[in-house]
């Protein structure tokens, strides 16, 4: 009991206080905001389009459903998740794996953060949260290098899957700059999150 008060006490904190540390790197985000704002139709990442013609079944999958209505049950299984998905795949990079730049794929005991971010989505998808509120993101980390994290869209606001921070965080709690993500309505299709 005293471990779903604390839980639920750390939740609304989140969501409510958030420290805005990304809102340096993210000017085009409203500061109020408690999901990120999306403007417009972007570019796929190669990455993302290669994968989808090796397995165009697991991308002709419908949304599902936009968000996730964040119940004190989902935030444990998100941040459980985040935790095995992170603990159990060692980081490597995709040539250091695969010998080539870029390579999206399920990891096996190796990956690199697009890796994790499929398996922590496909994870997530069979326990019955719908694509939409599972969100591929590309964004550049604090050092200025390529990223991607795991967004999950709930009614309390955006949340952040990464496999360099144990924590679930709300996204302007993430040092990180947002470049683009999967569209909501639609996995295959992606929508910037800069204003130009």
């Amino acid at each position: 009991m005293l471990r779903a008060s604390l839980m639920t006490a750390i939740l609304i904190l989140s969501t409510i206080s958030a420290n805005a540390n990304a809102l340096h790197l993210n000017p085009s985000q409203p500061e109020t905001a408690v999901s990120m704002q999306t403007f417009g139709p972007t570019t796929i990442p190669i990455g993302y389009y290669e994968y989808c013609q090796r397995y165009q079944e697991r991308c002709a999958r419908p949304s599902g459903g936009s968000y996730i209505e964040l119940t004190q049950q989902r935030w444990s299984e998100i941040v459980d998740v985040n935790y095995q998905v992170n603990r159990t795949v060692k980081p490597l990079t995709d040539p250091e794996i695969f010998g080539v730049e870029e390579l999206w794929e399920y990891p096996k005991n190796v990956g690199d953060c697009e890796d994790y971010v499929l398996q922590k989505r496909k994870v997530l998808n069979e326990m019955g949260y719908p694509l939409g509120s599972l969100l591929i993101t590309v964004a550049r980390d604090a050092q200025g290098g390529g990223h991607a994290v795991l967004t999950v869209v709930t009614d309390r606001g955006d949340y952040i899957l990464d496999n360099v921070e144990q924590n679930v965080m709300h996204w302007k709690d993430a040092e990180l700059y947002y470049l683009k993500r999967q569209s909501e309505s639609n996995p295959n299709a992606w929508v910037s999150l800069v204003q130009n």
